[in-house]
């Protein structure tokens, strides 16, 4: 079966299509695509994994065409960056 897998840093993205057999997990899926070896930071011991946007632990069984992404942890404080459509108030 085709399985994504997808992983992003500060000016650096990789989206890799593999093969794997029926029965694969995520981890095997992360595991077989090579990215621990391109990015050696990434901790599947601590970081989230998920499918299509879904929280998912490593274990978790894969269907054909699943995309497997890594997520990393957030890098500023939410409450002290200015939103983004903070200009939306301005206009009321």
């Amino acid at each position: 079966m085709q399985i994504g897998v997808a992983y992003s840093e500060a000016g650096q993205q990789l989206w890799l299509t593999i093969e794997m057999p029926d029965g694969s997990n995520v981890r095997d899926a992360i595991v077989r695509s090579g990215i621990l070896q391109s990015f050696p930071t990434i901790d599947l011991e601590t970081q989230k994994v998920g499918v299509f946007g879904r929280l998912v632990k490593p274990d978790t069984a894969l269907r054909p065409g699943d995309r497997v992404e890594i997520y990393r942890s957030i890098t500023c404080d939410p409450q002290t960056v200015p939103r983004r459509d903070s200009w939306r108030d301005d206009d009321e």
